[in-house]
């Protein structure tokens, strides 16, 4: 609302903008606000996995989706995670605690970069989180109030920082799945990260073709540490590629991450031509899923344990 000042802009009033901002905020709250499913849903596979395997630092998810979804998951598994908040009934954001390094490596990060639907400006401009709504509070969600002044950007740039952070970490390893790259705040995010960092890499899982990510394939074949796959191709090593059509027999892997039939509505690629499937959520948690089952199968792995 900052921008239209007091006159309003192409015929609508302040009013009129400031109505059609929280009307379509409340319109999104309502259609992401969904229960997860009891079992079975890869969100259920990535906590289950965040939780079992070992590791020297928290796992960090960051997420631009709105729902609360991957919260649901991970209360389901048990897994203990911050995501910036403090507090119980009405938690609020805590910039210092998310400065710091020292949780435990068995708890996991959650950055929701653009927001969450229970993220909510107080009328003193504080950042809150919680279920319930309170008259005179605005929805936090991007972009509706992004770039207005410093007290509702925070938020925003606070998760994306943690990216930033993230990245400047040695070896670090990013995995995006169905990202398509549209969102440049964040692909500038990954760029710097990416080019300041040698030893950082990120894989990127497209869910459909090239085409449909040329800002990925555009920032892979400039950066080698970035590694794009998609269901037609792959731009590896800044080279673009199709993908090879030898079966592998030894890998258990393979039947998950590959398949050769029509991927109507998702890929252009003919009937018989090799494409890779992990881009879709599901087919990524499946694999996931395969090596909880092939960890489980180790032998003395329960000893070790």
């Amino acid at each position: 609302m900052s921008l239209c000042g007091e006159s309003g802009v192409d015929g609508f009033s302040k009013a009129q903008l400031k109505a059609f901002d929280e009307g379509a905020c409340t319109t999104v709250r309502s259609a992401v606000s969904k229960s997860l499913p009891t079992e079975g849903t890869p969100y259920h596979t990535l906590a289950s996995w965040i939780q079992s395997i070992y590791r020297e630092h928290p796992v960090e998810i960051f997420t631009t989706n709105y729902d609360e979804l991957m919260e649901q998951a991970l209360e389901n598994r048990g897994v203990p995670y911050f995501d910036g908040f403090v507090g119980a009934a009405s938690a609020f954001l805590d910039l210092e605690s998310m400065v710091e390094d020292d949780l435990p490596a068995r708890w996991a990060r959650l950055w929701k970069m653009h927001g969450s639907i229970n993220w909510w400006l107080t009328k003193t401009d504080q950042v809150r989180r919680s279920r319930d709504k309170v008259d005179g509070e605005q929805l936090l969600i991007y972009p509706s109030h992004l770039k207005y002044d410093q007290s509702r950007q925070m938020p925003y740039l606070a998760m994306l920082d943690r990216l930033r952070v993230f990245l400047r970490a040695h070896q670090s390893v990013v995995v995006t799945c169905g990202y398509s790259f549209v969102d440049e705040h964040i692909n500038a995010y990954l760029a710097q990260g990416l080019a300041g960092n040698p030893n950082a890499s990120c894989l990127a899982l497209i869910y459909g073709d090239l085409a449909s990510a040329p800002d990925a394939v555009k920032l892979a074949r400039r950066y080698a540490n970035l590694t794009v796959m998609a269901a037609d191709g792959g731009v590896i090593g800044t080279v673009e590629r199709a993908w090879c059509c030898d079966h592998k027999d030894n890998n258990p892997a393979y039947e998950i991450a590959v398949t050769r039939d029509a991927l109507p509505g998702r890929s252009a690629a003919p009937d018989g031509q090799c494409k890779w499937l992990l881009g879709d959520f599901a087919a990524f948690g499946a694999l996931l899923a395969s090596q909880l089952s092939n960890r489980e199968a180790e032998p003395g792995l329960a000893d070790e344990s």
